[in-house]
């Protein structure tokens, strides 16, 4: 990725990547999004922003496959996350979702993520030990719990789904407390442009909203040039 649109990618939020999609191509309807609310383990950090390695996992009940074939799959996990060109994110779906028991994402697994050289963590499953997560890898999960359940790696790099969103190996994602959204091939050499368009389309609205005296009239005519930019 280009290291000026990174930059940029990871100093705005989501739901600007969001808009910044829907500017480039030039209409609403962008769907490539996360459904519900989901939780953030560090809402003042900054976004995630890389290329997805996927996985699923599993927690309610023991493996019943050999510990042998579990064990050699946990490390074809953790060589695949290491090994994934950056930037890139862990994104990994836990098949007993709604009802996930499982903590994978705590003190453990994200420092090595991070020592990994990731940018953080997406999941539909449980995160903990919120006090002792390693520094700057923000984790974006379904729910928090206390315990690791049963949990295991069932599958590597195939497409996920998280919150309704699916997710495909390679996949350029963007997230943060807002949850994710997964940019399209297409726009992304737009971004950058897209991004300062509706930046300083807003500040017509945003601008006059903010300084002393704002009333229905000054809304009336910041709207306007609102509208007539955005068209």
């Amino acid at each position: 990725m280009d290291p000026t649109l990174l930059q940029l990618l990871r100093s705005v939020d989501t739901p600007t990547v969001c808009n910044a999609i829907e500017v480039a191509q030039g209409k609403r309807g962008f769907a490539g999004f996360t459904r519900g609310t989901m939780l953030c383990s560090d809402h003042g950090g900054k976004p995630m922003v890389g290329y997805a390695v996927t996985a699923k996992i599993a927690a309610l009940r023991p493996p019943s496959e050999p510990p042998e074939v579990i064990r050699a799959r946990r490390m074809a996990y953790y060589k695949a996350m290491a090994g994934a060109p950056g930037p890139s994110v862990a994104v990994v779906e836990d098949e007993d979702f709604p009802d996930c028991i499982g903590a994978y994402w705590g003190e453990v697994n994200t420092t090595i993520h991070k020592g990994f050289g990731m940018t953080g963590a997406l999941t539909n499953g449980v995160m903990r030990d919120l006090g002792d997560m390693a520094p700057d890898f923000p984790v974006v999960a379904g729910s928090i719990g206390p315990s690791h359940g049963f949990v295991h790696v069932t599958a590597l790099d195939v497409p996920v789904s998280i919150f309704g969103l699916t997710i495909c190996p390679g996949d350029l994602v963007h997230a943060d407390r807002h949850g994710a959204v997964v940019v399209p091939p297409e726009v992304v050499g737009q971004l950058e442009a897209s991004i300062a368009k509706m930046q300083e389309t807003e500040k017509l609205v945003l601008g006059p909203a903010r300084e002393p005296g704002f009333d229905f009239a000054k809304f009336e005519t910041a709207w306007a040039a609102f509208e007539r930019a955005r068209t």
